[in-house]
């Protein structure tokens, strides 16, 4: 017996310390069963972020074809075109057009146009990339080699100048602040511009072909303060944005002549607030050289002169707007 005794105290010892390893063991498998779910858990705290980002690109991807992702890639394309715009010396547009705050509103009348209605037609506006791949305003002054080697076309015809002093004539005539004028520009690739009548057109060429290039890149020019649209491309062909039974006539230094006021006491309305009486609508040429023909506009009634010798373009305009301006008394 204490032999045997002997032997299990013997190998009780051995027994334990073969038992303790797999107590170990199994105190290792209940440790390290922590530590993998630790590990899993800061992979799955990885794993979010990562399935976030994939998460966002999807959605990306899903919403690339809907209008507020498309809405994001004009803004982006419209910033390149200020940054293009700005890097060429033209400066910030926006901030450059002013509004007219005299200018009373058309609706107060209950008229859906004003009165008188010019459009601007031939206007030549057509933008040309530079050696920096900068967008300029085509002109006779500073791509009169381009015109002649690359478009082969005659410099003289590109004067977008001419389109500045028009617009300065009529916007910053009483006969505008008043409320009582509508302008239109129509250019040579058929483009047809809506112009606020409380726009502020810049001073200098330079400012004024920064806007023209932004206009044609963006389609329309917003104020700097609020989101008045001053001006904007519509929709061809001319004669659908006219009211009903509106009078035009052409102007052409071969048409009948009429003195400033006896052109506004034939042709425009006695009364310049009765709704009634549709407006009157006058076509000028905004190009170099030539004139207007019945032939491009139809609904020209005929061709009218107000001067017996040939006149610019804006000085035509400042003797009709003169003349409509005695006539209504507006001082």
């Amino acid at each position: 017996q204490q032999c045997n005794n002997a032997t299990m105290q013997q190998s009780n010892p051995h027994d334990s310390t073969l038992r303790r390893p797999s107590r170990i063991t199994q105190k290792t498998r209940t440790v390290t069963m922590p530590r993998s779910k630790s590990k899993s858990k800061s992979k799955a705290d990885a794993d979010p972020e990562i399935d976030h980002d994939e998460s966002d690109g999807n959605d990306a991807d899903v919403n690339n074809g809907s209008r507020p992702n498309k809405k994001a890639k004009t803004d982006d394309d419209d910033n390149d075109n200020d940054n293009a715009t700005a890097s060429n010396g033209l400066g910030s547009t926006p901030l450059e057009i002013g509004m007219y705050n005299n200018i009373p509103n058309s609706g107060a009348n209950h008229r859906k146009s004003p009165p008188i209605i010019i459009l601007l037609d031939l206007a030549t506006l057509e933008t040309v990339k530079n050696r920096k791949g900068m967008y300029e305003l085509l002109n006779c002054d500073d791509h009169r080699d381009l015109c002649k080697r690359k478009l082969k076309k005659d410099p003289k015809a590109y004067r977008p100048d001419i389109l500045h002093q028009e617009l300065l004539a009529l916007l910053d005539s009483p006969l505008n602040k008043s409320g009582n004028l509508k302008v239109y520009i129509a250019t040579t690739k058929k483009v047809l511009i809506d112009v606020h009548p409380s726009i502020r057109i810049p001073r200098t060429y330079k400012r004024f072909a920064g806007l023209m290039v932004q206009l044609l890149h963006k389609m329309k020019i917003k104020a700097g303060n609020d989101s008045t649209t001053l001006l904007k491309v519509i929709k061809n062909p001319f004669s659908q944005h006219l009211p009903a039974g509106t009078r035009c006539f052409g102007m052409s230094c071969e048409g009948t002549l009429y003195s400033p006021i006896a052109l506004a006491k034939a042709l425009v309305p006695v009364n310049k607030d009765d709704t009634t009486i549709p407006p009157t609508c006058f076509v000028v040429g905004a190009m170099s050289s030539g004139h207007i023909t019945i032939n491009d506009h139809p609904y020209i009634e005929k061709m009218i002169s107000v001067s017996g010798y040939p006149l610019s373009g804006a000085a035509a305009l400042s003797r009709i707007a003169g003349g409509i301006e005695h006539h209504w008394g507006i001082v």
